[in-house]
This record gives structure tokens, sequence and C-alpha cells, in this order.
């Protein structure tokens, strides 16, 4: 059984309704997909209406296409995630890293993230334990996200990223996961300090990102990073090492 973050959003009802607004065409197709989602995978019923939508916003609001997505969703998440979360004990090669952090929010109350990409390497866990590493990273987030709240915020810093942490397939991991298991929850990546090398890489993974996800991505130039930071995220919220106010807190102490 699923137990947090995008497996589950549980809320009250006046809340929800209040979160989904008043777009009568989305709360209609949102009735029909529960319908069809319930009718195929009973343990739907405990998803809420909110996640139904970011899969159906996902898919231009096709209810077929989205059911689909969905669906395919609840079976990868009980084969993944067969204990309803990622224990750190699984990830002892990705913590030992120290590459991800979680503090503060961003003016519009998105939990702000930070990846220290230079710090990341190939290990003997392989890409497997990567991508449990994502799945542990998401629902933390998630569960830190203030209520009605369905997005989160990443810098991507860069800083003394080289050959030897390039990981293309661990690169297009992520991508899969974000775009094909948790849609519509990423609300900007900033890439910070990336260094021409970088470019390289990024020629390989661009092809494979969809236009929504493009649109969210941000290149920031080392110049205007403070300012460009700022624009999103007030000073008490940002991390020290951009100018701002908080330490950095790494993932698994959140």
């Amino acid at each position: 059984m699923m137990k947090n973050s995008d497996n589950i959003n549980h809320s009250n009802g006046n809340e929800e309704q209040d979160n989904l607004g008043s777009n009568e065409i989305e709360k209609t197709k949102i009735c029909l997909m529960r319908t069809f989602v319930e009718a195929q995978d009973p343990s739907s019923k405990e998803v809420d209406d909110l996640t139904l939508r970011r899969f159906l916003r996902a898919r231009d609001l096709d209810v077929e296409k989205a059911s689909a997505m969905f669906l395919k969703y609840l079976k990868w998440r009980r084969s993944f995630v067969p204990n309803g979360s990622i224990s750190p004990s699984e990830l002892k090669n990705e913590i030992q890293q120290n590459k991800m952090f979680l503090q503060g929010s961003d003016k519009k109350g998105r939990p702000v993230g930070v990846l220290l990409a230079g710090r990341h390497f190939q290990h003997k866990g392989g890409v497997d334990e990567f991508k449990r590493f994502i799945v542990y990273i998401f629902d933390k987030i998630f569960a830190r996200m203030p209520p009605g709240q369905e997005k989160f915020l990443v810098i991507g810093d860069l800083e003394g990223w080289g050959y030897t942490n390039c990981d293309i397939r661990a690169y297009l991991a992520a991508l899969s996961l974000v775009q094909d298991y948790f849609p519509e929850r990423l609300g900007k990546l900033f890439i910070v300090h990336a260094p021409y090398i970088f470019m390289a890489a990024w020629k390989i993974v661009y092809p494979f990102i969809d236009i929504k996800t493009r649109n969210k991505i941000v290149f920031v130039e080392n110049k205007k990073l403070k300012s460009t930071l700022l624009e999103e995220i007030e000073e008490s919220q940002l991390p020290e090492t951009y100018g701002g106010q908080l330490p950095l807190i790494p993932i698994q102490d959140t």
C-alpha cells in the first residue's frame, strides 16, 4: 500500500475543491478519469483529484491517455516501491555523496532543493540505486509541501562538474521518472555554474526532454545568479551559498 507523497494526497473536500478552482471542463474530465481508473485499479480510490488532474494536464486533458499514464504509474509504484517508501539503507552510495539538499520555499510556497552535480559519480549501486534515490528525494519534497502546493523548485549547481561526473544513463533515468511518473511536479529548474564542457552532455539529453519540461529549465549566467534567484526566492529562503540566509540541509536530514 502506498503511503505518502505523489502516491496519495489526502485533503479535506472543501480545501481540495478550492484548489481545483472553477474549471468545469477539468472537473468533468477528472470525474470521467476517476470512473475509468477505479474500474481498472481499485486502489485509485485512495488518490485525490489533484493527483488525477496532474496526469490529465500532462496529457493535455486527454482522459484516455491520462488514464493509461496514471495506471502505469500505479503499477510501477507498487513494483518499484513495494514497502510504500524508500529507506536510506537502500541508498548508501547515493547518500554518501551528499549532493542533494532541501531547505526553504520560494515566493510561491514551492520547496527549494539544491543539487550539487559535481558530487555525483557512478558507483557500484548503478542506475537502479540512483532511481531509488530520485524517488526518495521526491517523497521527501512532497512531504514538505503545504496544502494546495503541488510543485517544487530545484537549483542544479554544476560548479566543479567534469567528465568524471558525466552519467548520461542516470540523467535519462531521472528525466524519465519526472516525465512519466511525477508529471506536473517540477515548477522550475535553475541550472547554475554550468561549465562549457557540460553542453556536450546536454546536447545528448535535450532531445529526450518534452516541451513542457524544457520550458521550466533556465540556465543562469554567473553574473546574474543572485538577482535571478531572488526573482523567485526571498533572500531569507535562499541558501547562503547563493547570497541568502539558509544553510544547506542534506535531504536525508530533513
